[in-house]
């Protein structure tokens, strides 16, 4: 009886679930311990990762929590880009922003807000979240502005959709403090109102 050969995960493979490992729990940590809590020895022990493997794919702390927080936003990119094709035609301003606001209440944004906040006293980590904030931002404008349907050159539409995007992450912002799924709901359906009068199509 010959014994069946041992089927080994290839290099790369077992690589990008480390990694992945690594990413999720860095978020986690920054949600859960903020930007002061979260260390290279916690997010390595968390993700059950050797703390050799990870620092020789991350060096510091900022390369680690910087590249969690872009792979995740990519991530959520894919989420959103899916719950796109499943948009109503009727209220469908409604249901974009619901799609929109769920981007600004996920633990993607708060640790990224913990970078943010972090990085206004920190000159080393704000060069490095600064270029990934203005390019994932102008990233969004653009996707928004497809599940709006609407050009950007045409009326107002511009500002709408950046006002939009502000006013989402401002009620993201306060709900990191508190749930406030009703009063943010409320805004919302006054803010669709305002959007389908005002957007030109």
């Amino acid at each position: 009886m010959t014994s069946q050969p041992v089927q080994r995960t290839p290099q790369a493979e077992r690589t990008a679930a480390m990694r992945l490992r690594l990413m999720e729990a860095t978020v986690d940590c920054l949600v859960e311990l903020g930007w002061a809590g979260t260390s290279t020895t916690v997010v390595s022990r968390r993700a059950g990762v050797s703390r050799g493997a990870q620092l020789h794919h991350f060096p510091s702390k900022q390369a680690l929590v910087v590249a969690a927080v872009e792979f995740l936003t990519e991530r959520r990119r894919d989420e959103l880009a899916a719950a796109a094709e499943e948009l109503p035609e009727q209220g469908r301003t409604r249901a974009v922003l619901d799609v929109l606001a769920a981007q600004f209440v996920s633990p993607v944004f708060f640790a990224a807000l913990e970078l943010w906040v972090a990085a206004r006293s920190d000159a080393e980590l704000l060069e490095a979240v600064g270029p990934l904030e203005r390019r994932l931002g102008r990233e969004t404008h653009v996707h928004a502005l497809g599940l709006f349907e609407v050009e950007e050159a045409k009326g107002d539409n511009r500002a709408l959709v950046q006002a939009t995007l502000d006013l989402l992450r401002g009620l993201g912002l306060a709900a990191s403090l508190s749930d406030d799924t009703r009063r943010r709901g409320a805004i919302l359906d006054a803010w669709a109102t305002t959007l389908d009068l005002r957007l030109e199509r």
